[in-house]
């Protein structure tokens, strides 16, 4: 094959005008159409024919033959199957339609369970009145214990209800008195029992007595268990709780001013300092009655302010034995009331 030379027409082979853009009509039979019962979904454009592709490789020139191209064939899409139906999704009221009517029901089953407990509770309390005998509105009687202690509190206000008088037996029975368990004993002197309390007081004190009623007295003077004190005590026997309360706040004036003393009753020779030595003495109140006591050293010398062995002796006497002990039998059971107030302490000088 002869090469043509440059600018001549025929240098190519097969070189001319380019071939049109697309596809060239075609000399086979045209595809059957697609049926019409059958959806056919739109394709999507055919890509443009590249000419290069679609260009066959030159031919010799006794062979050169025109050449045609024929669009793709159509692609039959797979039958489109319809989907089945979704149900939609609950609305918001259609949910607070059910989440009120759980609401509801909640409420409801609530009430009638309230409704059953009161109806139970108003037949146990009916139950209950009617097992007790009294309406259910009535107020309730105090506990009879509590009526006996107003009773037994009240015995000792006044000689009207407490009428028997004291006896030297009742308080001191024997020759040793014990004021508490496991305790050492008092050795009981002497004991006494007057109806004219001046022979227990002196001055203003046995006058301040006899105006407020004092008609019995009853004492003793025993020694302590170490033997270095001695003491006299025993119980005024008052017409009432106020005259007794009267004598017990103007004794301590008296005693300050030095108008009158208690006596401390000897019962020998040894015991002789009770009625002569300086002395603390300690009083109370119970009822109707006056508890006192007189302490001294067995030497006959003063008792200092802080001699706490004097203050043991004052609450042995006053209080466990005239209080606890000889007053709280009285009161039947010890159902009586405590004293107004603790004890009174003082002291006095020796006898006249």
């Amino acid at each position: 094959m002869e090469y043509p030379e440059p600018g001549s027409d025929g240098s190519v082979l097969g070189a001319g005008p380019p071939p049109p853009a697309g596809p060239s009509p075609s000399r086979f039979p045209t595809p059957s159409l697609p049926r019409a019962n059958r959806v056919a979904l739109p394709s999507a454009a055919p890509e443009p024919v590249r000419a290069a592709a679609q260009v066959s490789p030159p031919l010799p020139a006794h062979v050169r033959a025109p050449v045609e191209t024929q669009p793709p064939a159509p692609v039959e899409p797979p039958p489109v199957e319809p989907l089945p139906p979704v149900e939609p999704p609950l609305s918001a009221g259609r949910s607070q339609r059910r989440g009120g009517g759980r609401w509801w029901q909640v409420v409801v089953g609530g009430a009638a369970v309230l409704a059953l407990l009161a109806l139970c509770g108003l037949g146990a309390a009916a139950l209950l009145a009617e097992r007790d005998g009294t309406p259910q509105t009535a107020p309730t009687s105090p506990p009879e214990a509590a009526e006996s202690a107003d009773v037994g509190a009240q015995a000792l206000d006044s000689r009207d209800t407490d009428q028997a008088p004291l006896t030297a037996r009742e308080l001191f029975p024997g020759k040793q008195l014990v004021v508490a368990d496991g305790e050492p004993a008092y050795k009981v002197l002497k004991s006494q029992s007057s109806a004219s309390c001046a022979v227990a007081a002196t001055g203003e004190v046995a006058d301040l007595l006899v105006r407020l009623g004092c008609t019995q007295v009853v004492r003793a003077t025993l020694r302590t268990p170490d033997g270095g004190h001695l003491v006299t005590t025993g119980l005024f026997n008052l017409t009432d709780r106020a005259n007794a309360e009267r004598a017990r706040d103007r004794i301590r004036l008296l005693l300050d001013e030095r108008e009158g003393r208690f006596r401390g009753m000897a019962a020998d020779e040894d015991s002789a300092a009770i009625a002569t030595a300086p002395a603390r003495v300690g009083w109370q109140v119970r009822g109707h009655y006056l508890a006192y006591a007189v302490v001294a050293r067995s030497d006959g010398e003063t008792i200092r302010s802080g001699d706490t062995k004097a203050r043991e002796i004052l609450f042995d006497m006053i209080e466990l034995h005239l209080n606890r002990g000889v007053l709280e039998r009285r009161a039947d059971g010890g159902t009586a009331g405590q004293p107004t107030d603790e004890s009174d302490t003082g002291t006095q000088d020796g006898g006249d």
